[in-house]
């Protein structure tokens, strides 16, 4: 039969779904419904007509989220045939997460998109003592950066400020004090995202005076005592600490 757009009132939730979501996550997922309905058709509400009704077996949060957003119909598929026990099977293994995130991988993303996405975090990851472990037992060699490219790369490839920028207009725009909005612009620059293996490729063409203060800034790592002393660690702290506090939507 393939997907069918139904009648959200057709629908019925599990009774004994175990699977709970906080406000925080109910909003993201709404708002994921919202900006991705490609996405929500691909993966679309499953039900079964085992009862007579159609339940949802596979999809309970985001046909509430849908609720919550007024949508009158949702994209579902529907199971005939099943048993009970395989009902509760289906519904288990929708929410069973497979494999680990590389978290050296991850980090090379933006940690507030990552957020915005409702990324899984794997929260036994330890940021020290991932540095401890055998593999990294021997002295860490720091990069050397050499010229890739003839050019150098221009200083406005070196990060996006789109996303700062548009929280910036939204902030002159709001009625509020002189202050608050001086406090949110600060905030909204931790939305600039840089672009590392550009700005590595620019520090191989920049003179020793640009390069000494992309070192203090720790764009680049050329001593890892000194990008400890500038604040790298530190900053990868921090954003395993934002990213641990998520936890898994239910899609």
């Amino acid at each position: 039969m393939g997907i069918v757009y139904r009648n959200i009132d057709e629908l019925k939730k599990h009774e004994n779904n175990p699977r709970t979501i906080t406000s925080d996550q109910l909003e993201r997922l709404k708002e994921s419904i919202v900006k991705n309905p490609d996405y929500f058709e691909a993966r679309p509400i499953v039900v079964s007509n085992r009862t007579g009704e159609l339940v949802v077996i596979a999809g309970n949060q985001r046909l509430e989220a849908s609720m919550q957003l007024g949508l009158k119909e949702v994209p579902t598929y529907l199971l005939e045939n099943l048993t009970e026990e395989r009902e509760r099977e289906i519904m288990i293994r929708d929410n069973v997460s497979n494999g680990e995130w590389d978290m050296e991988k991850l980090m090379s993303w933006d940690s507030d998109t990552l957020l915005d996405w409702g990324v899984e975090v794997n929260m036994d990851f330890d940021v020290d003592s991932s540095l401890s472990e055998s593999s990294y037992t021997k002295k860490i060699e720091a990069p050397v950066y050499e010229p890739k490219r003839e050019a150098c790369p221009l200083e406005s490839s070196l990060f996006d400020m789109s996303k700062c920028d548009a929280l910036t207009k939204e902030i002159d725009d709001a009625n509020i004090s002189p202050e608050a909005k001086r406090f949110l612009k600060i905030a909204a620059s931790r939305h600039i995202v840089f672009d590392y293996a550009e700005i590595a490729e620019y520090y191989a063409h920049a003179e020793k005076e640009v390069q000494a203060l992309m070192e203090r800034s720790a764009l680049v790592i050329i001593d890892f005592e000194k990008a400890i002393e500038n604040g790298y660690t530190r900053l990868k702290n921090d954003i395993y600490e934002v990213m641990l506090e998520d936890t898994d939507d239910e899609e």
